[in-house]
C-alpha cells in the first residue's frame, strides 16, 4: 500500500502489520501530524538478518538516530551489511530505518524520494518537541 508522507509517496507492506489498511493510514497521518512518536502496530519482521536490522532500528527513540556502524557493533557485523539491510525495510517509517545514518553523511533511504525524505523525517522529529 501507499502512503502519502510530507508530499511523497512511501510504500508499505501491509501484509507484515497487524492493523488494518484504513488504521495504518490513520497511524502514518497522526504522525504527519506530530501526534504520534510510536506506531501501534504488531510488525512481522522478516527471518534473518534482515529482521535482526529491523529489531535494531525499531529500538531507535523517537527524534534520535543511531549510525550504520553503530548497528552493526551490535549485530557483529559490518555497517555495509546494515545499509543493505535497511533498503529492505518492506514498512519503512513504521520500522524507522530514516533513524539510521552514516558517520559522516545522511546516508540512504529507500522510500519515498530517498534521502530528501529521510531528512525531512529526521527533521520532523528532531523539532517536534518545539
Amino acid at each position: 500500500m501507499n502512503v502519502g508522507v510530507f508530499g511523497r509517496t512511501v510504500e508499505l507492506d501491509a501484509g507484515r502489520v497487524a492493523v488494518s489498511e484504513a488504521e495504518l493510514r490513520a497511524q502514518v497521518g497522526e504522525y504527519v501530524a506530530g501526534d504520534r512518536r510510536t506506531f501501534d502496530v504488531s510488525v512481522a519482521l522478516p527471518d534473518g538478518f534482515v529482521g535482526d536490522v529491523m529489531a535494531e532500528m525499531r529500538a531507535i527513540p523517537y527524534g534520535e538516530t543511531r549510525t550504520y556502524g553503530e548497528l552493526a557493533d551490535a549485530l557483529d557485523t559490518a555497517p555495509v551489511a546494515v545499509g543493505q539491510a535497511c533498503g529492505k525495510n518492506p514498512v519503512p517509517l513504521v520500522v524507522p530505518c530514516h533513524r539510521v545514518v552514516g558517520a559522516e553523511s545522511l546516508g540512504g533511504y529507500s522510500a519515498g524520494d530517498g534521502p530528501a525524505l529521510k531528512r525531512r523525517l529526521i527533521e520532523h522529529e528532531r523539532n517536534a518537541g518545539d
